[in-house]
């Protein structure tokens, strides 16, 4: 995992923080966009991308929010969670829509943001119920194109359920399971599975009790 932020007292917080969960290994920091791309090509020039960027929005030399769809599009593998203090819909909203599969506001615990960090890891994402309320907006016009499973497999990703959690809920391969969710992703005009969690609740796919 690498971490860009521009506060030295952040990043040494989120430092000792994951030094002491043995599953992340914290790669390197970044203070600035400029500083991130350096060190992010270092380390996919020395052996493969980091796996987790927790990115901050506002950067000196630039915003996370450019700098997130920069990287996407040179390392597609790398799963960013955006990192700020900024709770305005409107960016979160662009983090998202830039290929972010998480929002964590830096106030968060350290229980939200290490969960947000591992559901990155694995290739889903979220953001807290309160920033989920900023993210209102009209149906996409694919919905109505949604196959009767399709709907099913969205109602899975809303509760936050892996490719291989969705297979074995509807008895498919995972491989199946994957064609779904991003025919799901294709039609609703998204993204990411975050993406698609925040939408199905608004529609009312809340999660199974």
């Amino acid at each position: 995992m690498v971490v860009v932020d521009d506060h030295p007292f952040v990043r040494l917080g989120l430092r000792s923080f994951f030094e002491l969960v043995d599953e992340v290994d914290l790669l390197g920091e970044a203070a600035s966009v400029a500083e991130a791309e350096r060190l992010i090509a270092d380390i996919a020039g020395r052996d493969r991308p980091p796996d987790v960027v927790l990115m901050d929005i506002l950067l000196p030399d630039g915003d996370g929010i450019t700098a997130t769809a920069g990287l996407l599009g040179r390392y597609p593998g790398i799963a960013v969670v955006a990192l700020t203090s900024v709770s305005d819909g409107n960016r979160v909203r662009s983090a998202l829509q830039a290929g972010a599969v998480g929002y964590v506001l830096k106030d968060a615990g350290p229980d939200e943001l290490l969960a947000a960090v591992r559901a990155a890891a694995r290739g889903e994402g979220g953001v807290g119920a309160s920033l989920a309320l900023k993210l209102a907006e009209p149906r996409p016009p694919g919905a109505s194109s949604l196959t009767a499973r399709e709907w099913e497999v969205l109602a899975l990703v809303s509760e936050g359920r892996s490719n291989r959690e969705v297979a074995e809920e509807l008895v498919v391969s995972e491989r199946t399971a994957r064609t779904h969710v991003s025919k799901v992703l294709q039609k609703l005009g998204l993204r990411s599975r975050t993406q698609a969690a925040l939408w199905a609740r608004r529609e009312g796919l809340a999660p199974r009790e």
